[in-house]
């Protein structure tokens, strides 16, 4: 028996996961934040425009890794599991509550770069960091995922 070919926006599904797996993908994503705050607090329109297309872009900017290793990787493919799973990102159970907290923690980062108040956009982005970064390790840690190490290919090469 056969499967089903896949669906064109399964196909574009995995084409998007994969290519976002890529380590680059996945650590440049973390300077977005920070440089969307400093474009609003600089009133910056050309780093606001920047930063909003490198984040539209970024998924797909970079080619499917080679391994899938490395912590970044494993990131991604956890998160793609995670949902898949039917688990959501915010919630009232951990680690989805982490992402639910950094709700108000990110309106403050904003509001506080709107009022250029330097303090406030650097505790408020500081703090909507940690707690990604805590949510993203939370599921890597849930799901399991390891990764792959390099392709056949890329071995023998």
């Amino acid at each position: 028996m056969t499967t089903p070919p896949e669906t064109f926006r399964e196909t574009l599904e995995d084409a998007f996961w994969e290519r976002h797996a890529n380590p680059w993908s996945a650590g440049t994503r973390f300077v977005l934040l920070p440089a969307l705050m400093t474009a609003i607090y600089r009133r910056d329109a050309r780093l606001l425009a920047a930063t909003l297309v490198f984040a539209a872009l970024n998924p797909v900017l970079f080619p499917p890794p080679e391994r899938t290793d490395s912590y970044l990787s494993r990131i991604v493919l956890a998160e793609r599991e995670w949902l898949a799973a039917g688990n959501g990102t915010m919630g009232p159970s951990y680690p989805n509550v982490l992402n639910l907290l950094n709700v108000p923690a990110t309106l403050y980062a904003v509001v506080s770069a709107v009022r250029r108040d330097r303090r406030g956009t650097v505790l408020g982005t500081a703090a909507a960091m940690g707690l990604k970064l805590w949510w993203v390790d939370a599921v890597v840690r849930r799901t399991g995922v390891t990764g792959e190490g390099p392709t056949a290919e890329a071995a023998s090469d």
